[in-house]
């Protein structure tokens, strides 16, 4: 049961009171019965054992200012903590008011891309709806399911949420990902573009930090964000973001520095660094490296070898990454050709994936979601507390 009460200052606090025979649990630790336990904002309150999570508590107070964002976002999310932020916007937790769900909300900020869109308004019919519309057609296990748009003074993408985070975090922990694991990632990046490029998106900006994890599990479905976002803050924008941090561009986008000249290729050779960083823990390109400079490693295809660290992957392993690796874009490997690769011919490894695939689909459903509203007083049993004092303003 959760009751609130006024804090110090004024201030009104909410609390959870355990009078379950089962036990209750906030954030995996276990109240115990009789007591009471303070709630932060999306605290997880979870019944018998600590991974039933059957609520989570949100207090719109900590939340932010609702009323900056668009009237129909409000009316069906409920937006919450930063999750992250870039060179784009920002990214938010929100909650699905009808279903509870907890999904990601994009923020792109208008200010910083307007100047490029304007131009393509005058030259040729531009409805962001509409190209936004198309990416939301866009369905594979593999690809971040893109669920709404809004636009406001800025731009809403609301976008299916990833727990177990960014692969980038878990390619730069101590230890490195086994070459079982690296093959099970990979192979579902590969599916993920190959359907991108069989309908005429090619992504452009594949990088670790793109690619999300369904669980903080080993074994766990990937999937690919961000795709399509040429469409949404104009070519000329996306490029200028890009080529500031060139790490995983193919030579050919250095070379044309625009939009023109190049095609889905650029993707398998950003494919390539990521296998790279994967298998070893290190980027193949980089600033630190004495010698050539970055843009004359990658315009070379100069890659950085360690044999201290590559002597315990696999020959298949690195001879993918190798193909992938190629300067020239009529040499390098397709994708088609890299899901024939020796290297991932494994069944198990396949059926793996298909399992996990069959999990994801058999899920829980998602906690419901405790709010708590200035001036209003809520209570998780249905019951409004008495006595309680109204938010702060």
């Amino acid at each position: 049961m959760g009751l609130q009460e006024p804090g110090p200052r004024g201030c009104v606090m909410t609390y959870l009171e355990d009078q379950s025979a089962n036990g209750t649990f906030v954030n995996d630790r276990v109240v115990g019965k009789g007591r009471k336990v303070l709630l932060a904002h999306v605290a997880k309150i979870a019944l018998s054992l600590p991974h039933n999570k059957v609520f989570v508590f949100s207090d719109l107070m900590e939340a932010g200012p609702q009323l900056e964002y668009p009237k129909e976002l409000r009316e069906k999310y409920i937006i919450s903590k930063t999750l992250g932020s870039g060179a784009c916007g920002e990214v938010k937790l929100a909650f699905e008011k009808d279903t509870y769900s907890k999904v990601a909300i994009k923020i792109i900020r208008k200010c910083k891309f307007m100047t490029d869109l304007l131009p393509q308004v005058q030259d040729k019919p531009f409805n962001i709806e509409t190209e936004v519309g198309i990416l939301k057609k866009i369905n594979h296990p593999c690809l971040i399911k893109i669920i709404d748009f809004f636009e406001g003074k800025d731009f809403y993408i609301v976008l299916e949420l990833m727990e177990g985070g960014e692969l980038f975090d878990k390619v730069q922990r101590p230890a490195r990902l086994s070459e079982r694991t690296c093959k099970l990632y990979f192979y579902q990046m590969l599916l993920a573009v190959q359907y991108l490029h069989k309908h005429g998106i090619i992504h452009r900006d594949l990088k670790l930090e793109n690619v999300l994890l369904s669980s903080t599990e080993e074994n766990c479905l990937v999937k690919i964000t961000d795709f399509g976002q040429s469409k949404i803050v104009g070519e000329t924008s996306l490029m200028q973001t890009l080529c500031g941090t060139p790490d995983y561009l193919a030579p050919e986008i250095l070379h044309f520095a625009g939009t023109a000249g190049y095609g889905r290729s650029v993707d398998c050779w950003s494919l390539g660094v990521i296998l790279f960083m994967c298998l070893s823990g290190y980027p193949p390109f980089t600033e630190k490296r004495a010698g050539p400079s970055l843009r004359e490693q990658i315009a070379s295809g100069d890659y950085y070898y360690v044999e201290e660290v590559w002597k315990d992957v696999s020959k298949d392993a690195f001879d993918l990454v190798e193909k992938l690796l190629v300067v020239d874009p009529t040499k390098r490997l397709k994708i088609g050709e890299a899901l024939e690769h020796p290297w991932l011919q494994d069944e198990n490894m396949r059926r793996t994936f298909q399992q996990l695939l069959a999990q994801a689909q058999d899920a829980d459903p998602p906690p419901r979601t405790l709010v708590r509203i200035p001036s209003l007083c809520l209570s998780f049993c249905s019951r409004r507390a008495r006595g309680c004092k109204p938010g702060l303003p």
